[in-house]
């Protein structure tokens, strides 16, 4: 284990508790460093251009089929929405979760017994304006007393992101922010965004790229000026003690669960059942306070 200098935080460096090295497929060290001091990483070119072309075709029609029934898409601010879909709506979802660089990263950090409970994806239309600086959910107890990460995201952009497009904007190292005035332990006062903007990152991803990120690090998606949507998937995984999966219902049939690779059915944690019912999104306190973004 190694410790900051600058934040004393620790976190694995090289050596990962309760990991052996075969269970590895790339050296992640640096990636498990940036998540603890940064609280995000990247890999570039994980994925070819054209398999972003068609994650974002089934990112659209996934998006239009949502938006046209009660529940199918939720608000997370003016002109931007989240939809949660399940693995079959994603042709690439065996390519992207069986990543080497996914597997490792999630197992470093997390532990051989990771789970994965969540996919979905953003769409920061036309018109959408700066979110509030905010986590994704109030930091667990082991984060708050071990300083220790129990979950991820991972962001796979569908687009080239362009400066006009909203991108995302970060605040690294306020993963460990840990204010009792954040409201519903995710959102931190007005006063407070000085200390994120003179932080903030924005991120430029490219078609093909993957980023890794703890989501209690403080972030924001920004005004899309463009005419041009920015869509980009989630994949959300849990370590053991995490219950963000608490919150998603993903599924998937048992026709598709056969053709799964057993590496992936041991980390994919959701019903198996006889046939889809399409998500219908939960409406959480995110999206209310967005909502007045």
């Amino acid at each position: 284990m190694a410790v900051h200098a600058s934040t004393g935080v620790v976190s694995p460096g090289g050596a990962f508790p309760g990991v052996v090295p075969a269970e590895l497929d790339v050296d992640v060290s640096v990636d498990v460093e940036n998540l603890y001091t940064d609280g995000i990483t990247a890999r570039k070119g994980a994925f070819t251009a054209e398999w972003a072309d068609r994650l974002r075709e089934d990112i659209e029609a996934a998006y239009e089929e949502a938006r046209a029934r009660p529940g199918g898409a939720v608000g997370r601010g003016p002109n931007r929405y989240y939809v949660e879909i399940h693995p079959e709506q994603l042709r690439g979802f065996v390519d992207l979760v069986d990543h080497p660089w996914v597997r490792s990263v999630a197992t470093a950090a997390l532990g051989p017994d990771y789970r994965i409970v969540e996919l979905g994806f953003d769409v920061p239309l036309e018109g959408a304006v700066n979110q509030p600086w905010h986590r994704d959910f109030p930091i667990p107890d082991e984060t708050r007393t071990e300083r220790r990460l129990t979950s991820l995201a991972f962001n796979v952009t569908a687009v080239d992101t362009k400066e006009d497009m909203g991108p995302f904007e970060i605040a690294p190292g306020t993963q460990w922010d840990d204010e009792p005035d954040f409201e519903h332990g995710m959102f931190p006062p007005r006063e407070h965004y000085a200390r994120y903007e003179e932080r903030a990152v924005r991120k430029y991803p490219q078609r093909g790229d993957i980023s890794a990120r703890t989501a209690l690090t403080i972030h924001r998606g920004t005004k899309n000026e463009s005419a041009t949507s920015r869509p980009v998937l989630i994949l959300g995984i849990d370590g053991p003690e995490a219950t963000n999966g608490d919150r998603h219902d993903t599924a998937v049939t048992h026709a598709y669960w056969e053709t799964l690779p057993e590496r992936v059915r041991r980390h994919l944690d959701c019903p198996v059942v006889d046939e889809l019912t399409p998500v219908t999104q939960k409406h959480t306190i995110e999206g209310l306070v967005m909502g007045d973004a």
